[in-house]
């Protein structure tokens, strides 16, 4: 008998082991849609955190979703401003995810981003404003894969423009979400100066071994 017990607690672990994650919308109702899957991002703390997941060129942002480890995560993404509400004019060829996590300690809680991309279109126009809502900053993004134990990295604006703000965020590319053992194996200090972002990174073996990447978002301003 108790080996009977034994068999089917294995064979129901075996079966949701097996068993796949829910399926995301981010391409539900729209007639060609390319789906792009991000890593799984780190937001454990108040502390908001930023991830830009960009389609194939040629492509705009038309769905978002998302996988979350933790109900206490709150994401949201950045849209432009702009009527019609419509792809193309709230979004572009990315979408900013930020997180934060609103309650309780979790240094595992993660979210994993999804975009639908859908072929560029002509959108509607903008409502008229005072000031028409431009661009005055771009993101210069740069993705650190870590396959070593310490990178630095340092990187600036492009010439003729200024330094607004950096951030970065610390993903893992498994299918699953991290545990505490490789969320925690990650260390990443960041210092700002003279136009300049450093980073100092540590990735332990736990890290490497789940494809552990640090994007690092620039905001910058001032060019052309």
């Amino acid at each position: 008998m108790r080996l009977a017990a034994l068999l089917a607690v294995a064979a129901a672990a075996a079966l949701a082991a097996a068993a796949p994650a829910a399926a995301t919308s981010e391409c539900r109702g729209l007639q060609v849609c390319v789906p792009v899957r991000g890593p799984w991002v780190l937001a454990p703390s108040p502390t908001e955190t930023q991830y830009r997941l960009s389609c194939p060129r040629g492509y705009v942002v038309g769905g978002l979703d998302a996988e979350l480890t933790n109900r206490a995560l709150d994401l949201v993404f950045r849209a432009t401003l702009g009527s019609p509400v419509n792809p193309g004019i709230s979004t572009s060829d990315a979408a900013v995810f930020l997180g934060r996590l609103a309650g309780g300690r979790d240094p595992a809680a993660s979210f994993r981003p999804h975009i639908g991309c859908i072929p560029t279109q002509g959108g509607g126009s903008r409502v008229p404003t005072v000031y028409a809502p431009g661009k005055p900053t771009v993101w210069r993004v740069t993705e650190i894969a870590l396959h070593r134990p310490t990178v630095r990295v340092v990187r600036t604006c492009a010439a003729g423009e200024h330094l607004v703000a950096a951030t970065y965020a610390v993903g893992f590319g498994t299918s699953a979400p991290p545990s505490l053992s490789v969320a925690t194996d990650v260390h990443v200090a960041q210092a700002l100066g003279a136009g300049r972002v450093a980073l100092a990174i540590r990735a332990g073996p736990l890290a490497r071994a789940s494809l552990s990447v640090v994007q690092l978002d620039l905001v910058c301003a001032g060019g052309p």
